[in-house]
């Protein structure tokens, strides 16, 4: 799973320039919408929404952002109707690729995602053929220094988790997509800080990257697929080493 952990720090040290450059904003605001549009406007009610809103909240997204999203999801109010689409397709050196969007016009977006792929070294594949080297998991990051490892394996075991592993500044523990909020409540009790917890794509297997110039090529792919106003989310199989990513950090 490092290669998930290592593409999901990169992700959350990029957050402060996606929110500069305002698309972030907008993809929380989508994902609230059709959060609502599909499980209902009760956050309580509806695990997904109430993740949506987590994560716009964590993002000072304003309250009412928020709650005109939810109710264009719930036919309330008026407003673009957006579609989910999961692209499956290939990096440079056969890593593969997961490409969440939501979008209100699928020839575009599909064309863009294309052509992104294609410049990058990759290509786009037919669907299903990477979708089986994922898992559907929740994964919730855990931040903070000096953290007991047997206190925590406790915990995330008592919680209900599957699975953990340390990162920098903290744990990723994994569960069960139905687990995922009853996990978070646990952590929380227990009185561990959680920076983020969400369902995603994890992959049950890595692809090699060993050198720098490769590293770069695939972490500017999924860099320019995820500033892609309609992609939610970008996810990858591959693994880089610790020395590699020192160097291009």
């Amino acid at each position: 799973m490092s290669g998930h952990s290592k593409w999901a720090n990169i992700k959350h040290r990029k957050a402060a320039q996606d929110a500069k450059r305002g698309n972030l904003f907008q993809k929380l605001v989508r994902a609230i919408i059709v959060a609502a549009k599909e499980g209902g406007g009760d956050p309580s009610m509806n695990v997904r929404l109430k993740t949506a809103i987590d994560r716009a909240k964590a993002a000072s997204v304003p309250n009412d952002n928020i709650t005109r999203a939810i109710k264009r999801g719930t036919g309330e109010i008026d407003g673009a109707s957006y579609e989910e689409i999961t692209y499956e397709g290939y990096g440079s050196n056969g890593v593969a690729l997961m490409i969440e969007a939501l979008t209100d016009n699928r020839n575009r977006t599909a064309a863009d995602v294309r052509a992104l792929l294609a410049r990058g070294g990759g290509s786009l594949g037919e669907s299903g053929c990477v979708a089986w080297m994922f898992e559907r998991k929740g994964v919730i990051e855990v931040k903070g220094e000096n953290i007991d490892e047997e206190t925590i394996m406790l915990a995330c075991l008592e919680a209900g988790a599957e699975d953990f592993e340390e990162i920098e500044g903290g744990y990723t523990v994994y569960t069960s997509p139905a687990a995922l909020s009853d996990v978070q409540a646990a952590l929380e009790a227990a009185g561990y800080e959680v920076a983020s917890a969400e369902s995603e794509m994890v992959p049950n297997n890595t692809v090699a990257v060993d050198t720098v110039e490769h590293a770069q090529k695939i972490l500017r792919l999924l860099e320019n697929l995820e500033d892609h106003d309609d992609v939610q989310n970008v996810y990858a199989n591959f693994d880089i080493p610790d020395e590699i990513m020192e160097q291009i950090e």
